[in-house]
């Protein structure tokens, strides 16, 4: 069995830690135990998954891609306060089958799914989140949670990002603004591939408006805009 490090993992609630210990009343010493175990939740790390990643993708383009939807659904967490490690790799790790998958789109997801059965993920919600995503396709639910719905949203949108970015004079994603993210967001012609209407649920589903929303993800972009090659 794969085994991440031991590590803090102080943002998951302790109610829900609780729960885990199946008291259907949380006791002073029932409480203590989940404070206990929020110390020691097991966690893969950031750079093991990197490495599945980059085991399984050869392409740098999508490699790219993934670096861009993590760095997205990391500051996500941050702006939704939620655990910004859980997203971060669940965004890394989204697409990580792709290659494999491309001509099968049925199987996407579901055999990185597969990869990630002996893995200590530490949050059930990262596996869902990467099988939410690719619904349509893979007879998975739909998604439900901020989690979910926030990887629904963000993987379409640094898509534009990037076509955006490569329309600049100089290619620099430092250039794009909000607003003419916001300008060529109507041009159906423009980044054609691009599903607008998956990035706009972020306004039903996650309650941001979708200029919010791209300022969120192109800010995180723009962060991280040399291993883009942006």
């Amino acid at each position: 069995m794969h085994r991440g490090h031991l590590r803090v993992a102080q943002t998951i609630p302790l109610t829900h830690l609780v729960a885990r210990t199946h008291d259907p009343r949380p006791t002073r010493q029932s409480l203590a135990g989940a404070l206990f175990l929020s110390y020691f939740i097991v966690m893969v790390t950031r750079e093991e998954a990197y490495k599945l990643l980059t085991d399984h993708v050869q392409g740098e383009s999508l490699i790219r891609h993934c670096l861009a939807v993590e760095a997205s659904m990391r500051s996500l967490a941050k702006f939704f306060s939620a655990n910004e490690e859980a997203w971060g790799i669940a965004g890394l790790l989204h697409d990580a089958d792709w290659e494999e998958t491309k001509d099968t789109p049925e199987q996407h997801t579901l055999v990185l799914s597969e990869w990630l059965e002996d893995w200590d993920l530490g949050d059930e919600g990262i596996k869902k989140a990467i099988l939410a995503h690719n619904h349509f396709h893979n007879g998975h639910e739909p998604p439900t949670s901020q989690f979910e719905w926030s990887l629904y949203c963000a993987d379409e949108l640094t898509g534009l990002i990037v076509a955006c970015a490569l329309v600049q004079p100089n290619k620099n994603i430092g250039t794009v603004t909000v607003d003419s993210v916001m300008r060529k967001f109507p041009e159906a012609a423009f980044a054609a591939g691009v599903d607008r209407s998956k990035i706009e649920l972020c306004e039903t589903e996650l309650s941001i408006d979708l200029e919010s929303f791209v300022e969120v993800v192109l800010k995180a972009m723009q962060e991280i805009a040399d291993p883009l090659g942006l």
